[in-house]
């Protein structure tokens, strides 16, 4: 099965931009990422579209985070892709005569549903800044182990 990976990949870009005054390139994100900058472009459009972020152009331009971190849900980046799916469960029979197939059927789109529900409901819990907390305690950690 293959993995979405967009959202975690479009979190750590924007906890790196929080890091940063500088504008980041379509270019140099891709770089970090792995992918080229198309996808970076066509990834960031969502954001820019919901006032997230914005593009400068031209010589020193590129993406910079317009919110403060804590003013950035999970859910607002989430929704900035999309809202893909978060489970690829699927049935092979999705009207089937067999009343154990449909029993089936409806439990697993039941959990499904109550799934997404909460995790959706998660994701409008936790903020950008959240994170950078706990990436700042990691550094903490490391630094604290190298002295």
């Amino acid at each position: 099965m293959r993995q979405d990976t967009r959202l975690s990949r479009l979190l750590h870009v924007l906890l790196h931009m929080a890091q940063t005054e500088a504008p980041m390139t379509s270019e140099q994100i891709a770089q970090m990422l792995g992918s080229n900058a198309v996808v970076v472009r066509r990834i960031m459009a969502g954001l820019r579209n919901a006032g997230y972020v914005a593009a400068e152009r031209g010589h020193g331009g590129g993406w910079r985070l317009v919110r403060p971190t804590d003013q950035i849900t999970l859910m607002d980046v989430y929704r900035s892709l999309d809202e893909p799916d978060l489970f690829a469960f699927g049935f092979s029979n999705p009207a089937p005569q067999c009343l154990v197939e449909q029993a089936v059927n409806a439990t697993i789109e039941t959990t499904v549903s109550e799934a997404a529900a909460a995790l959706r409901q998660r994701f409008g819990q936790i903020r950008l800044s959240d994170i950078e907390q706990d990436v700042e305690r990691r550094w903490q950690v490391l630094r604290d182990l190298r002295y």
